[in-house]
């Protein structure tokens, strides 16, 4: 077995391909040299099947959330046959906050996957949406609003574009009712369920939320009114907003929504559109292997 490279060039508006020849560099120095650079949107799959016909393991995938994600729902597709290793280039790089592994440091992690320094492997969940599998969170209602509008805004990129684009949806936006688990429908603000804790670049979501327990967090904020927004929004920033009263915080391995239309959502920084107006939302526990530090190494 050896490694290889999965490259999104495009991932963080060009920072994938900016990125790149250092990347290469690092890996390099260990004799491992094998880039397979993504061509289109949604190519990861593709790479992912090449890399295991070749015998890849780990596959390192250099990229964003949306990278990782559909390179992780592949990799778990098919079983998990190879670990995964993620090296940061988008725009928010949320999922690799709950990892030990050093996603932001070629060299540091060219050294873990060569093996120069002790590993080991762990398993960690994913989740989906009727079916569809996403890595980090999916969310309805607001942050769909947001990455709507973050495709607006040129000028930004990082955790800044996000907040550039939440300030500018926060009175804007005007919410979407749900029920959820046949509770009354309620018009909702935000409503996230999260595999990992953080999104959005600077939202640190669901601070309870652990990858690797079997269980989704789920966050509902209901719309207190446009004049209660930007304090619940720094609050989300900060990771306090499940202290507020009006917010509510729900740990199960499953949960049913029922919208008036079938809803757009977001997963992993994507948009979708569910194919019903009832949306299961499920944990898929540890159907992926990752590649981390060893225990005190990391």
């Amino acid at each position: 077995m050896s490694a290889c490279l999965i490259v999104n060039p495009a991932a963080g508006r060009g920072r994938g391909a900016r990125l790149l020849p250092a990347v290469a560099r690092a890996f390099a120095a260990y004799g491992i040299t094998d880039l397979r650079p993504t061509v289109a949107p949604g190519d990861e799959a593709r790479q992912v099947r090449g890399a295991l016909d070749a015998g890849c393991d780990p596959i390192v995938v250099l990229g964003g959330d949306g990278t990782w994600s559909k390179a992780a729902a592949e990799l778990a597709r098919l079983g998990a046959p190879a670990r995964l290793a993620l090296l940061a280039a988008g725009t928010g790089n949320d999922f690799v906050k709950n990892l030990p592994e050093p996603s932001r440091d070629p060299e540091a992690m060219a050294a873990l996957v060569a093996g120069a320094v002790p590993s080991r492997d762990r398993r960690i969940d994913m989740a989906a949406v009727n079916g569809e599998l996403f890595l980090n969170v999916a969310g309805f209602a607001f942050d769909v609003a947001v990455l709507l509008r973050t495709e607006r805004i040129r000028w930004l990129g990082g955790s800044a574009l996000y907040a550039a684009a939440a300030l500018r949806e926060l009175f804007a936006y005007d919410g979407l009712v749900v029920s959820v688990d046949g509770a009354p429908s309620e018009r909702m603000l935000l409503l996230a369920f999260a595999n990992g804790a953080h999104f959005g670049g600077a939202f640190h979501v669901a601070p309870g939320a652990a990858v690797d327990d079997g269980q989704l967090d789920a966050i509902a904020i209901p719309d207190i009114g446009r004049t209660g927004r930007p304090g619940l929004l720094l609050r989300a920033a900060m990771g306090t907003h499940l202290k507020h009263p009006r917010v509510t915080a729900r740990r199960a391995p499953a949960f049913t929504l029922t919208f008036g239309e079938p809803p757009v959502y977001e997963a992993d920084g994507e948009l979708r559109r569910a194919a019903s107006r009832e949306v299961r939302v499920e944990s898929r526990p540890g159907v992926l292997r990752v590649l981390a530090p060893a225990a005190g190494a990391a």
